[in-house]
């Protein structure tokens, strides 16, 4: 059927030096000291590593994945298993590749909605060519305090309801977002990242949880992620509560492996990054909560900082918010987004994004 394979040729690897201290890197502005330097370019393979050995005696691993054969799950996975390895311990997790555990449905059945969600890549329209001085989408990196984190949870509250933290933080960002754009009358749409391996887990013929099922999809390597996309008009952003957004944030799945089956072997691509910001402001929140940073430890202690990040080229920014190395309860918050929303969003906000520094990693001497 013209399947893409696979092939391993143990190449990829490289030995960097750099003449800095861990203490003396920009964490807030990547784009600075990270873009370039410390994560390597990957020009081929599905995976690059760079290990770059600092002044101070401190070291940076780097790892770039190619995200059509493995998500974030999958690169955790990986990340543990290479430490575990390492240490001579054996595997917790052992990964698996069975892509039958992606079977679709028959006959199959989705939401027409789906097709606005994602679009096979020969009918995405060419992208725009941008100008010199366009708002350019730059990347910054935030500390975020576990009671602010609570008290967005408490103003999300409406009727009784309780929302996550992720779904009330969305609803937060998707507020800010809208307050950037002055025309009210274009819409403003906010994706979410969810992985399908849970709601998966259950599908059955029967429609009960099937422990083995649960069990395989938990190791699954591969991609399984979804971008369930909302949009609602500008000045109902910015005119409702808090509440009101949080109550517009949902997810689904089996539709979409049924509507990837009837396009295979075509890739595809969620409209969202390649033609979101069109009508409107569009963002993506990608949750980095399950980085296993405490988990891989190579024999040098536990890192002091573990983070993604992702210079995916899309027209739309993401958020991906992050368990906090040095506090728990806190999070990292990795920001992508257009210059111009950064800027109203530490004017607004600034009590609740604070620039990541090396004193809150507490690596200052």
């Amino acid at each position: 059927m013209g399947e893409g394979q696979l092939l391993c040729f143990c190449t990829g690897i490289i030995e960097a030096y750099a003449d800095a201290k861990l203490h003396d890197l920009c964490f807030y502005n990547p784009n600075d000291t990270i873009e370039g330097k410390l994560v390597p370019k990957k020009h081929h393979g599905v995976l690059f590593v760079q290990v770059t050995e600092l002044k101070c005696g401190g070291m940076v691993v780097e790892c770039t994945f190619d995200h059509r054969t493995a998500d974030a799950y999958s690169a955790n996975m990986f990340l543990v298993s290479w430490a575990e390895l390492s240490r001579c311990k054996p595997l917790l997790v052992v990964p698996s590749f069975r892509r039958s555990l992606l079977h679709p449905r028959r006959p199959g059945s989705y939401h027409p909605s789906l097709n606005d969600m994602y679009a096979p890549i020969s009918a995405l329209p060419p992208p725009p060519c941008r100008a010199p001085d366009a708002d350019p989408l730059i990347s910054r990196i935030y500390d975020v305090s576990s009671d602010e984190i609570s008290l967005l949870q408490k103003l999300a509250t409406s009727k009784g309801s309780s929302y996550r933290r992720t779904e009330s933080f969305s609803a937060f960002l998707w507020k800010m977002i809208a307050e950037t754009e002055n025309d009210h009358k274009k819409i403003c749409k906010m994706g979410i990242v969810v992985d399908g391996r849970k709601p998966l887990s259950s599908n059955g013929h029967d429609g009960k949880d099937d422990k083995s099922a649960a069990a395989a999809m938990a190791s699954y390597f591969g991609n399984v992620l979804s971008v369930p996309c909302g949009e609602k008009m500008i000045d109902e952003l910015k005119e409702k509560p808090l509440s009101w957004v949080g109550d517009a944030v949902h997810e689904h799945f089996l539709g979409l492996i049924d509507w990837v089956e009837a396009r295979r072997p075509e890739p595809a691509l969620a409209r969202i990054y390649s033609s979101g910001s069109r009508d409107g402001p569009a963002f993506v929140v990608l949750s980095g909560q399950r980085f296993p940073a405490a988990k891989v430890d190579f024999g040098w202690r536990r890192a002091a900082l573990g983070s993604y990040h992702f210079p995916w080229g899309g027209e739309a920014g993401y958020v991906m918010p992050m368990p906090s190395p040095a506090r728990d309860g806190d999070w990292l918050v990795y920001m992508h987004l257009f210059r111009r929303q950064i800027e109203l969003i530490e004017i607004v906000a600034p009590h609740l994004f604070k620039p990541l520094t090396s004193q809150y990693l507490s690596l200052m001497t």
